[in-house]
């Protein structure tokens, strides 16, 4: 097993795109990869790693401070070396996100090396969709693409959503700025006012990943996000994607239902992990949803 570490996210978009690819799982840690490579300026102090074994790279890993590590898919042995060689680095990250298991492996990992503990604090739900299905009911309105005139509310929605979910927003200004820039962030207008605001990454073997998605409290309940998500997704599909997903907080159920309900299905887990003598770091969601 050999552990090594990526001069910058564009090395590793390069040697690991393959398994990067291979499995929808990967998606947060391919998008995040991308804007990284796309956008060193915003990710300063990154780390980026993969771990190989007979030959072939078989796992990802990276972490931009202050968030907590994002991994790909690995085993139990894989993330013991991971970790070992992660800590020499890196010796005090805030937590891990990953699919399940693996976000369980690199937890006990840690607990192991690091000889502290590492606490289960979200577990989210990964749903994808191939095909939309109409809203039961189609709030008043239609998606369209922010723009820079919506940078301040946009700024103070972002911030909202970090508020609201527990998630770390990071710098939302820049976030903005990089998601107009990108054209990453669209709305849902109700009568010429925003009323609900929705974004995606761009595709990463062809599947969009959509979020965050943010309904300001007085406008919640009129299906405004169940519609901006359809209507975007359908717009992503459209443009050549050949899949959509999204990510949910288990703690939620308001949110399974709704994404159900125009064709999301559930296909795998994922897990955070808070570690003690960490920074402090609540985010693997806000990357997951588009960050």
């Amino acid at each position: 097993m050999e552990v090594s570490f990526a001069a910058s996210a564009a090395e590793l978009e390069e040697r690991a795109r393959s398994l990067l690819q291979q499995r929808l799982e990967h998606n947060v840690v391919a998008t995040v990869i991308a804007a990284a490579a796309a956008h060193g300026d915003h990710f300063p102090d990154a780390l980026f790693a993969w771990v190989k074994a007979d030959g072939a790279i078989v796992a990802a890993a990276l972490r931009t401070p202050p968030r907590q590590m994002l991994a790909t898919t690995m085993d139990d042995a894989v993330a013991g070396a991971l970790i070992e060689a992660w800590l020499e680095r890196d010796p005090t990250p805030p937590g891990v996100a990953a699919p399940e298991p693996a976000a369980g492996f690199i937890a006990g990992a840690f607990e192991r090396t690091a000889r502290r503990s590492a606490t289960r604090s979200r577990g989210m739900a990964a749903h994808r969709l191939e095909r939309v299905l109409a809203p039961t009911r189609r709030a008043s309105g239609s998606l369209r693409a922010a723009e820079g005139s919506d940078r301040t509310l946009l700024i103070e929605w972002t911030q909202a959503f970090g508020e609201d979910t527990g998630m770390y927003a990071g710098d939302a200004e820049r976030t903005v700025e990089r998601c107009l820039e990108d054209g990453l962030r669209f709305l849902w207008d109700d009568g010429g006012e925003a009323v609900s605001m929705v974004g995606f990454s761009p595709p990463v073997a062809g599947v969009v990943r959509i979020g965050p998605v943010y309904t300001p409290p007085s406008r919640r309940g009129s299906g405004y996000a169940s519609s901006a998500v359809a209507a975007l997704s359908e717009l992503a599909l459209a443009r050549g994607a050949r899949a959509c997903m999204l990510f949910t907080d288990l703690a939620n159920p308001t949110s399974n239902k709704i994404y159900a309900a125009v064709g999301y299905e559930r296909f795998a887990d994922w897990g955070e992990y808070e570690f003690s003598g960490g920074g402090v770091d609540r985010d693997a969601a806000a990357q997951a949803s588009g960050e």
